[in-house]
């Protein structure tokens, strides 16, 4: 329990659009999960092993993800975190899949390098932005997401800011 007497039953860190690069501040953020999402444009396995050293990793290839990542890893994965159903791709624009009749609550995604959070007919759509070098205006950022209460609570963090 927390000091509000909320109770906490678990954490998932989500991280996309690394593209190579796993930054420092990631293993402080992510300290605790109890698993890790990668919504696609990894750059390499040497990112998931480190992400694995941290907490188990479930993730996804991205369009810039070739060989053995690629082939390795598939284009989305549906998957199960306490009593939630979740679904993980790398383009929201691929989505392949109707949430509503799964019985998904969440879809997570990467792609755009935009942070989102955001419901829709009782479905979360969850973009944690691009983890990875910065690209334009755009922010470098990811996001954890608690399950509390029941309820599923996002955060997202500046990875530019945060110290």
């Amino acid at each position: 329990m927390n000091s509000e007497g909320s109770t906490v039953t678990g954490i998932i860190g989500v991280i996309s659009d690394t593209h190579g690069m796993l930054r420092p501040e990631v293993s402080r953020i992510f300290s605790g999960v109890n698993m890790i999402v990668h919504a696609g444009d990894i750059g390499g396995m040497d990112i998931l092993k480190s992400l694995g050293t941290i907490a188990p990793v479930t993730a996804v290839h991205g369009n810039t993800d070739t060989g053995i990542i690629a082939s390795f890893l598939n284009d989305s994965e549906t998957f199960k975190f306490k009593n939630y159903r979740f679904h993980l791709l790398h383009d929201l624009a691929h989505l392949g899949v109707d949430p509503l009749k799964l019985g998904i609550r969440m879809i997570i995604s990467g792609h755009s390098h935009i942070p989102l959070a955001r419901e829709e007919n009782d479905v979360m759509y969850l973009n944690p932005g691009s983890a990875g070098p910065k690209r334009l205006n755009k922010p470098v950022s990811l996001a954890k997401i608690t399950v509390m209460d029941n309820r599923l609570l996002v955060r997202h963090f500046d990875l530019e800011s945060f110290k």
